[in-house]
């Protein structure tokens, strides 16, 4: 499948959150890391309109 421009942009975007969010998650607390990944989980389904709870159940791991 050939990206639009538009796609690997988004790719680039959603490869460059997860390295930082890695990066966090080796520098702050479980907690401050789980506070940090709620909050960004809400901005993104508020921006895409996906709310990953009901996208992948409670407790599921959809990576």
């Amino acid at each position: 499948m050939l990206l639009s421009t538009t796609d690997d942009e988004v790719l680039a975007a959603a490869e460059e959150l997860g390295e930082e969010l890695r990066t966090a998650q080796q520098e702050q607390s479980q907690f401050e890391f789980n506070s940090l990944l709620m909050r960004c989980n809400d901005a993104i389904g508020r921006e895409i309109g996906i709310d990953y709870g009901s996208a992948c159940g409670a407790g599921d791991d959809c990576c």
